[in-house]
């Protein structure tokens, strides 16, 4: 189609980035982004940008991308649990100040031609055009006052973004345990001078430290809108000092919060269409608002040049992005799982905890990370099974291992006893159903848990057992498909069960 005028809702990267791109497809169409904030205010610190990432954003835009480069920072990834840690390397991997990559495309949105307004607050209804892209965050008035079928599901763990002056050589993953708890820190370096450090905890430990009573307090009426929790960042920056290296914390309206999961029945409604996190959200530990808003942007543009009806192409929009963006979500609620349980796993090697982290969605096979990452994956399997490990086929070689367990001996991970089986067909492992089928494996000798073939069924199995092996310390042994082994190898060295049983359905 060939708009006349366009409006876009929101001047985050999202609308900034559509607004350039269709400048750029339609150069004699008037494009006006419109943001109720002023330029240069924003909240958060860093963003990151995986290699994937980038190479959409270099196909569709390469100058814009060549800035976004230049302004951010490459870093490795680290694992430190007590006066141990492992490295992985990741040099394609960016952290970039939100504020810079603000700059960045206001800048380039405004050489293509695009127009802004700042400080005002629009609503779709109100504006002349003939498509209004509403990229209105999170919090989407345009999504909640509409159509679309909007649906929020909120997190049982509790998170804030802080950041310090100076730059980490590497990003880290880091549990400190508490006289309330454990707090676990990802950060990663994003400017020469500046980290984002996002802490996490779970609720119990949240209440045991007094910070429910500083959250209301910053929610009550007459409470500064841009204030940050004080009393948790010097709190905080105690726990982390080694991490922080004795520095601040600094908050930027940081406060407790539990992440929201944004999902809507449909992405456009009349002449309006939604995009990043207005339309959906995933997980920060897996994925980035940035991230999906962008590559939303590339694919409604693409939509709209190569359909000639407005309501054809938003259908074409969704249809493309709406299968990648819910295998991301579905990542990132297993991540998001995983991150909620952490400190029950910090027992483990630290080398065999980063393959847990790496497997922990079932997005980075075990013999793909062996091949990126020799060094890490190698001890892992050692601490697993000792010996020398292969160079290939490390499936293989994961379920050939030995096993004693309680005084048994087993020859191999895929030979197994009698033992009681349990059948487990749930969404969340750690949920009140969970609770009860944990219960169960507690009265016995040892489960096998089984359940249907498909492969994401496997991967909520190998989570359920893990929590079964941790809390009960029974034997614990996960079936699922031939087909599917490679899964079963990820987990045993993961330590989500001791044993596999492999069948020959069809997953």
């Amino acid at each position: 189609m060939q708009p006349r005028r366009v409006a876009v809702l929101g001047g985050g990267p999202g609308g900034l980035y559509v607004a350039r791109l269709l400048k750029l497809a339609y150069p004699t169409c008037e494009v006006r982004v419109h943001e109720q904030g002023d330029p240069g205010t924003t909240f958060g610190f860093g963003v990151g940008l995986a290699a994937g990432t980038q190479r959409k954003l270099e196909a569709a835009d390469p100058d814009t991308l060549r800035d976004i480069v230049a302004a951010g920072l490459a870093h490795d990834m680290t694992m430190q649990v007590g006066s141990h840690s492992t490295r992985v390397r990741n040099d394609r991997l960016i952290g970039v100040a939100r504020t810079d990559l603000l700059d960045v495309l206001r800048r380039h949105a405004e050489k293509a031609g695009v127009e802004l307004e700042f400080g005002v607050r629009r609503t779709a209804e109100e504006l002349d055009a003939d498509v209004v892209v509403a990229a209105d965050g999170v919090s989407s008035a345009t999504r909640e006052n509409g159509a679309f079928g909007g649906r929020t599901e909120i997190g049982k763990g509790l998170y804030l973004w802080a950041a310090t002056e100076f730059a980490l050589d590497a990003a880290v993953f880091a549990p400190i345990e508490t006289d309330h708890g454990t707090f676990v820190t990802h950060a990663y370096p994003y400017t020469s001078g500046r980290s984002t450090f996002l802490i996490e905890t779970d609720e119990q430990t949240w209440r045991r430290a007094g910070f429910d009573a500083t959250t209301r307090s910053l929610e009550a009426p007459g409470a500064s809108f841009a204030a940050s929790d004080e009393t948790s960042l010097r709190y905080l920056e105690q726990v982390f000092a080694e991490q922080l290296g004795g520095r601040p914390l600094i908050g930027n309206r940081t406060r407790w919060l539990r992440f929201r999961t944004v999902r809507c029945n449909r992405w456009s409604a009349g002449n309006t269409v939604l995009l990043g996190d207005a339309a959906h959200t995933a997980h920060f530990s897996i994925g980035s608002g940035t991230k999906l808003a962008m590559e939303d942007a590339i694919a409604l543009v693409e939509a709209l040049r190569e359909t000639p009806e407005a309501g054809a192409a938003f259908a074409r929009y969704e249809e493309v992005r709406r299968p990648a963006v819910e295998r991301l979500q579905e990542l990132a609620r297993r991540s998001q799982l995983w991150w909620e349980s952490f400190p029950a796993r910090t027992g483990l090697p630290v080398e065999r905890l980063m393959v847990a982290y790496m497997s922990r969605a079932g997005n980075v096979p075990l013999d793909r990370f062996g091949q990126s990452s020799p060094d890490v994956v190698g001890e892992a399997l050692r601490q697993y099974g000792g010996g020398h490990p292969p160079v290939d086929d490390l499936s293989g070689w994961v379920l050939d291992r030995p096993l004693t367990h309680g005084g048994r001996a087993f020859p191999n991970r895929t030979t197994l006893p009698e033992l009681e089986r349990l059948w487990v067909d749930l969404h969340d492992p750690w949920s009140s159903e969970g609770d009860t089928l944990v219960a169960r494996a507690q009265e016995t000798d040892g489960v096998l848990v089984t359940g249907p073939a498909a492969r994401p069924s496997l991967l909520t199995r190998l989570d359920l057992a893990e929590r079964v092996r941790l809390e009960t310390g029974v034997l614990t042994a996960v079936e699922g498909a031939a087909a599917l082994r490679d899964d079963l190898a990820a987990g045993l060295v993961s330590g989500r069960a001791d044993l596999a049983a492999l069948t020959e359905e069809t997953p």
